[in-house]
């Protein structure tokens, strides 16, 4: 099985300014990342071609768990996201298979589950009221304590944390077959 060249839907309300262009900025690194995935088999997804533990379906699928926290966090604060700073060993072993494609899972899937996630995500850029709304970060080690973050730092978040992981993928790709998405 082959997939075709991943596609991000506009969100169905029209937006200018601000708005616009922080749905551009992330439908750019949405497209960079899901194009690492052209034309790849389910087994080529899962395939680990580096030293880390990451594969191209286990990136997609961590990136539209990201989003869909982030989303929450925007609409609902911290309470939406987990307490990082009391999670175990265990905690976190368990959540190691958000980062891999599991024999269940199928490349197809996992970026239909991205686009859903990234439709839900545009769709609050058009319509939350506020992109100044603060919450208080949740608890984790790698979070200064008191910090807040608006809607508009966690939308920029998500489009650097998207980039880096498309950078990921495409070394991840290049090591798999030599295909880059750039260049």
């Amino acid at each position: 099985m082959t997939t075709s060249e991943p596609t991000t839907q506009a969100p169905t309300a029209a937006v200018t300014g601000e708005r616009a262009d922080i749905l551009e900025s992330l439908a750019k690194q949405r497209h960079f990342l899901a194009f690492t995935t052209r034309d790849l088999t389910d087994d080529q997804a899962r395939q680990r071609t580096t030293a880390s533990e990451l594969c191209l379906g286990g990136l997609i699928k961590h990136v539209t768990e990201v989003e869909r926290s982030w989303v929450g966090f925007m609409l609902e604060g911290p309470s939406a996201m987990p307490d990082f700073s009391a999670m175990t060993e265990e905690d976190f072993a368990a959540r190691a298979d958000t980062f891999r494609l599991l024999p269940d899972e199928t490349l197809a899937g996992v970026l239909a589950d991205y686009e859903k996630a990234a439709a839900a995500t545009d769709e609050l850029v058009a319509t939350v009221p506020d992109l100044d709304r603060r919450w208080p970060l949740p608890k984790a080690p790698w979070n200064e304590p008191g910090a807040e973050w608006s809607v508009r730092r966690v939308l920029m978040h998500l489009a650097a944390e998207t980039a880096q992981h498309a950078g990921h993928a495409d070394i991840i790709r290049e090591s798999l077959d030599g295909s880059k998405s750039m260049g």
